[in-house]
């Protein structure tokens, strides 16, 4: 027994020892294999990585013609191109920025513009700008507070507040350089990452197939070059030069700014406006800094006596400073005599564009009215609000033919504010400018007589002028009331012939004031918006997803 147990260990004993050497010779080849395989795997990595990366150079080519594609077909690294950094093109480029649009904004001139006229920015032009959060634009440029107005004819004033009492924010009108305010407004835009501010005069549009690809420019070097987006904004201002391609409407000059700047002299009323009913020239005066003082004269006319021979000197000394109140004479005649006399056409246009895929017209380069009552920038901010309110459903701006149906609309949403706008400063301009007209010179006093009762009438009046009433229906009642008025002192208190061929004259002038101006404006787009299909436009789902 011990011994069958002594093999039976042996047995084992040469088992496992035969099991061991198998199990190190398998090692021992599996050592040698092991230099084999590591090739074999490192070749095979190679390869798969090799067939991934010519899958995704592949990608990236595809995607490179993609891309080169959309930049070809005006679909760059931009959204939106704005030609023009005045007040509407600064203050668009931040509100679409400000809603994460790339914006490309080419303005001629970067340097702060020095102008005699947009430095007054209405009650409802300060409202645009807490809207779009552009408020502090008017803050540490010196601005001028402005509560009203007053109103000097024949010897006699009228003082007009503005009601602001229903707001809770400071909604006073502002006067101002020009420049200062355009620069702030700029450096807002240029505060956003998402906006690019560049320098260069746009020479044309570029137009494929009918639609707007982009814009070809000159830099301040000289050198031509191409931008390109699926929407470009034409707002370059009164003197546009792609104007003509876009709209229709005829530019009227109707009469020429004068432009002096007093200095160290206080109003009269201080933080109200003057404005002197004078003939044949309407003065205006207001600060636009604390020290400083604004006078713009009217010189009716297409032509302006010559500033260079002394032939404009001797008209403001001779015709004007007769009829400017006496405490704002002398400085009126020193401010001459310094000799810094400037002037500028005062240009009026409806609105009036053609619809073109691609792009769009705003500010003065679309829609002017006379400046005489200030209105222009507040149209302006007006316009971008609309604008930027249409557009923010919207994700994809590339189908130029849905967005240009889409965007018709604008040109309906803006005209309460626009069309009250306008008619107010031509129906204004046409009742106390020049004008051989006696019945309209009749209407103007009417006017001027309702204004001096003071009331609902002469709130309302700067209620208009101010924007804060955006009615086209008011106004006109508003007018028709001034001339029912004038028809009342010619029939009382016993109507004659006389004063019944007088109401007749001045309800035919009345007439010939108000009925252009509403044609002018479109009568149904002014008074009835609501009968048009654009008006309740719906974003189109393409351009939502």
């Amino acid at each position: 027994m011990i011994s069958l147990s002594l093999f039976r260990c042996g047995s084992r004993r040469r088992e496992g020892a035969g099991k061991r050497d198998t199990e190190s010779g398998w090692e021992e080849d599996m050592e040698g294999m092991y230099p084999l395989g590591l090739i074999a795997a490192s070749i095979l990595a190679f390869l798969l990585l090799l067939g991934i990366h010519g899958r995704w150079g592949k990608g990236r080519k595809a995607a490179g013609k993609r891309d080169s594609g959309r930049v070809a077909a005006g679909f760059g690294g931009a959204d939106v191109i704005v030609v023009g950094a005045g007040v509407t093109g600064s203050a668009l480029a931040y509100a679409l920025g400000k809603d994460g649009r790339r914006v490309h904004v080419i303005e001629r001139d970067l340097a702060e513009p020095d102008r005699i006229v947009g430095e007054a920015l209405q009650p409802r032009g300060c409202l645009n700008l807490f809207e779009l959060g552009l408020e502090d634009c008017v803050d540490e440029i010196d601005a001028q507070r402005v509560l009203g107005y007053v109103l000097y004819k024949n010897g006699r004033s009228a003082k007009l507040s503005i009601p602001l009492e229903k707001y809770h924010v400071d909604v006073a009108a502002r006067c101002f350089h020009h420049g200062r305010f355009i620069q702030r407004l700029r450096e807002k835009a240029a505060s956003l990452s998402s906006v690019q501010l560049k320098q260069g005069a746009v020479t044309s549009l570029i137009k494929e197939d009918g639609i707007v690809k982009g814009v070809v420019y000159k830099t301040k070097s000289g050198k031509e070059s191409k931008a390109f987006a699926p929407l470009t904004i034409v707002c370059d201002g009164s003197f546009s030069n792609l104007r003509r391609t876009l709209c229709s409407s005829k530019v009227d000059v109707l009469s020429y700014f004068v432009g002096l700047l007093l200095e160290d002299c206080q109003l009269p009323f201080p933080n109200y406006a003057h404005i002197i009913l004078a003939d044949p020239s309407i003065v205006l005066f207001y600060s636009i800094s604390s020290t400083e003082t604004r006078c713009l004269v009217d010189v009716p006319g297409q032509k302006v006596p010559s500033i260079a021979n002394g032939e404009m000197e001797n008209y403001l000394k001779t015709i004007v400073a007769p009829q400017v109140p006496t405490e704002l004479r002398d400085a009126f005649v020193a401010a001459i005599d310094k000799g810094n006399i400037r002037s500028m056409p005062c240009k009026s246009m409806p609105a009036d564009a053609h619809l073109t895929p691609g792009v769009l017209l705003m500010g003065d380069a679309f829609n002017m009215r006379h400046p005489l009552t200030g209105g222009g920038m507040t149209v302006g901010l007006s316009d971008v609000i609309v604008l930027r309110d249409l557009l923010r459903p919207l994700h994809d701006l590339h189908d130029a033919v849905a967005l240009c149906k889409y965007l018709e609309s604008f040109y309906i949403l803006r005209k309460p504010v626009a069309s009250t706008m306008n008619m107010l400063a031509d129906a204004f301009y046409k009742l106390f400018g020049a004008s051989p007209d006696e019945a309209r010179k009749e209407i103007g006093q009417a006017y001027f007589d309702c204004l001096s009762l003071g009331g609902r009438f002469s709130s309302d009046s700067t209620a208009l002028i101010g924007g804060l009433n955006a009615s086209p229906l008011h106004l006109v009642i508003h007018f028709l009331v001034a001339v029912t008025h004038g028809v009342g002192h010619l029939l009382l208190p016993i109507p004659s012939v006389r004063g019944l061929r007088g109401s007749a004259r001045l309800i035919s002038a009345a007439a010939g004031i108000v009925l252009p101006l509403m044609k002018a404006e479109g009568v149904r787009q002014t008074f009835f918006p609501a009968t048009f299909p654009a008006y309740y436009r719906a974003p189109p789902a393409q351009l939502k997803q």
